[in-house]
């Protein structure tokens, strides 16, 4: 059985990384994660004129692009779009996004209660109007449409109906918002079991697509500390034939390569909406979450001083890895579920 990405996957990939090194060199990424919005505000259409936000890309070729948007991080709503509304947006809004017209986010969690995507929320609608306060809302601020958990569904709001106040975070480059709906208008997307059903596999592909992002950040940090060591020079030496850097390196390396096997197997449940999904996006986010920052946080002690610095590009990538293990929860609450799948 083969287990590769396809050829024209492995095409795919090797375009978005050129599209994005391109576009994104440290210099530009740092200058938009510092600017007001974190947003690259040109890039969304040129990415549906490429294809990525085509409805019919399988989950598989979407994982090439989640790991690429790791390995260099997209200032654009993507991860919020694709992966957190997407699959429970109607046919309509599915054709504008895939056209560039709309970019959306998911709203669940609430000020003062258990805020992970499964937890039971109060938000209510009545007579098609919805009322209630979000937080910490992906992308809350740039987005044209939410959807919205409500206590008895999943509902479409127009961003322009929301009182939106946007907040600071870690990664200047994926920021949240608080979000207010007073008696805001709302389509109903999902209700009862079935939108129980969908947000259970909203959660599985968020997890599954951080994981590759948590993939991708690690890679690139394995990237910069093996590029410094092969080229900075201590005692007429690189400092890479030292065993106190290149065990640094092979210690990610390690942990890259468990992180990216959990990765690829949540991304083909998936996609083939395997009976395994939910436990393989558990696992797969847990360790690529963690992995990711220890990627970083071992390369930047590899680069000494440098690494340290505001000017590096380093602290950016730990920034988006410490963003990614902390959605939805720490890895110890994905390692408990993963273990009561296991025990129960």
């Amino acid at each position: 059985m083969d287990f590769a990405f396809s050829e024209e996957q492995e095409q795919l990939r090797g375009f978005a990384r050129e599209f994005l090194a391109s576009r994104y060199d440290d210099a530009r990424l740092a200058e938009i994660a510092d600017s007001s919005t974190g947003v690259d505000e040109d890039v969304w259409g040129r990415l549906a004129s490429m294809g990525w936000l085509d409805q019919d890309l399988t989950f598989l070729d979407q994982a090439v692009l989640f790991e690429e948007t790791g390995y260099r991080p997209l200032p654009a709503p993507y991860f919020s779009t694709v992966a957190l509304a997407a699959p429970a947006l109607d046919a309509e809004a599915g054709k504008r996004v895939a056209s560039g017209a709309l970019k959306a986010t998911l709203a669940w969690a609430e000020p003062g209660r258990p805020q992970a995507l499964l937890d039971p929320v109060e938000t209510s609608v009545s007579d098609g109007r919805l009322t209630g306060a979000k937080t910490l809302v992906p992308d809350g601020a740039v987005a044209d449409l939410f959807v919205v958990v409500a206590a008895d569904g999943l509902y479409a709001v127009e961003a322009g109906d929301a009182e939106v106040t946007p907040r600071s975070t870690i990664d200047g480059t994926r920021r949240v918002a608080d979000v207010r709906f007073s008696s805001a208008p709302a389509r109903a997307l999902a209700s009862g079991e079935e939108a129980r059903v969908l947000l259970g596999r909203v959660r599985d592909r968020a997890y599954a697509a951080l994981a590759l992002e948590g993939v991708g950040v690690a890679q690139r940090a394995l990237d910069l500390l093996v590029a410094y060591a092969k080229e900075r020079e201590q005692f007429g030496k690189p400092i890479g034939v030292y065993q106190a850097v290149s065990h640094k390196a092979s210690n990610v390396y390690v942990r890259l390569q468990e992180a990216r096997s959990l990765a690829y197997w949540a991304a083909w449940c998936v996609s083939e909406d395997d009976e395994m999904a939910r436990q393989a996006c558990l696992a797969a986010k847990a360790l690529a979450g963690s992995a990711a920052v220890f990627a970083c946080e071992n390369a930047i002690q590899g680069h000494g001083g440098i690494g340290f610095t505001w000017e590096h590009v380093l602290h950016r990538y730990y920034k988006r890895a410490q963003w990614l293990a902390a959605f939805d929860g720490p890895a110890r609450a994905q390692r408990a579920e993963v273990a009561a799948f296991l025990l129960d």
